[in-house]
């Protein structure tokens, strides 16, 4: 049978008073047997014990018979002695046992807390905290780091029940549009009217693959790499500028390029999507007559900056949340389905990498700068041993 903790602790404060009482009154029952036979022998000759007892005089008392009444006092205080240290021993182990019982119990008050916070926990009171007061302990950091632990769990909790609802949405509008097109359109029979509705089918299905295949980007940068393999970010970069300077040009934006050669470890497909979702969200939120830039610095780093509307600093956050976009609206017009910045802060989470972001002042065109550090490939010649 195993005992509790607070047994445990009790048996260990009653054995540590148990074990130093013993030894403090053996030490005491010897040093009181060497020195009480002289003690009460210098007393007898000297008439009294001074302050405590008068014995009458004894002077014709042979020394032989002296030594034996010395002999049998001395015995029987030890006696006395021993006897009451031995009762005084018992109570106050027993006492030690009780106080030890007391004692376990508020010490181990914070981790039954714990416990039945853990307990009553589900997923609609989340948001419960033990916030324990105290000075700062062992116990007290527990109930901190666990309180933090909640505090995660909860905003997870409350991201998968947006991202649920709203991934639900996305995928009912194709639908809801499916369906219309082909309750009502298919019903016609002119065949302009025909190809507009296949093209709006077309359309909405291409708008399901694409928030389809984002999900599953998505799920697959959340399991984390596999494996890692140098990276040239800089010809990466390169290619995923390279493919969006169509796209840039008809939207009357400036797409410029600064690189510095430099290796990164990581997956190559999923940094081509983080470059290619920040190009196209640089591309796609801007203006007419605006700019995009992407930098690749030498220490690993990658900053897409760009011209756009005004963003709120107190929503950034908000924009790497899947389905978010600026001023709190769910989806996208121009035909994103609200994912790319999630997977990109996902795929930067992955790489171990830095990621920041912050809004640019409208002084300056307004706009976003995100940059985000990857760890660099150390074992990688760098630019100056070339």
């Amino acid at each position: 049978m195993r005992l509790t903790v607070r047994a445990r602790l009790t048996a260990l404060y009653g054995g540590l008073f148990l074990a130093f009482g013993a030894v403090l009154l053996t030490v005491v029952y010897l040093l009181m047997r060497q020195s009480l036979p002289h003690t009460i022998g210098v007393a007898i000759r000297a008439d009294e014990i001074p302050g405590q007892l008068t014995v009458p005089a004894l002077p014709t008392v042979p020394r032989s018979e002296l030594n034996d009444v010395v002999t049998l006092s001395s015995g029987a205080a030890l006696q006395q002695l021993l006897l009451w240290s031995a009762l005084s021993l018992v109570v106050l182990a027993i006492a030690s046992i009780a106080a030890g019982w007391w004692v376990a119990g508020r010490v181990l008050r914070p981790l039954r807390d714990i416990t039945g916070t853990a307990r009553r926990l589900s997923w609609d009171n989340l948001h419960e905290r033990i916030g324990m007061r105290g000075p700062r302990d062992e116990l007290t950091e527990l109930a901190g780091t666990f309180d933090d632990m909640l505090a995660r769990l909860e905003a997870a909790a409350e991201s998968q029940r947006r991202f649920v609802a709203n991934a639900s949405h996305e995928l009912r509008t194709p639908l809801a549009i499916q369906r219309t097109a082909i309750q009502v359109g298919l019903s016609d029979t002119d065949p302009e009217r025909i190809a507009t509705v296949r093209e709006q089918l077309l359309d909405a299905n291409r708008r399901s693959e694409r928030l389809l295949d984002g999900l599953l980007l998505l799920a697959r940068s959340d399991r984390g790499l596999e494996h890692k393999e140098p990276v040239p970010l800089h010809q990466l970069a390169a290619d995923v500028v390279e493919r969006n300077r169509a796209i840039a040009k008809s939207r009357d934006i400036t797409l410029e390029l600064r690189t510095e050669p430099v290796e990164v470890l990581g997956d190559p497909v999923l940094l081509g999507q983080l470059l290619t979702n920040l190009v196209t969200n640089a591309v796609r939120h801007n203006t007419a007559g605006g700019w995009a830039r992407v930098e690749v610095r030498g220490d690993g780093t990658v900053e897409v900056a760009n011209t756009g509307p005004r963003v709120d600093p107190g929503q950034v956050t908000e924009l790497f949340e899947p389905f978010r976009r600026g001023a709190g609206r769910v989806g996208s017009d121009t035909g994103g389905v609200g994912l790319g910045l999630s997977i990109v802060r996902s795929i930067a989470t992955t790489h171990d990498a830095a990621l920041t972001a912050r809004p640019r002042p409208v002084t300056d065109g307004g706009g976003l700068q995100v940059a985000i550090r990857l760890p660099l490939n150390r074992t990688a010649p760098t630019h100056a041993d070339k």
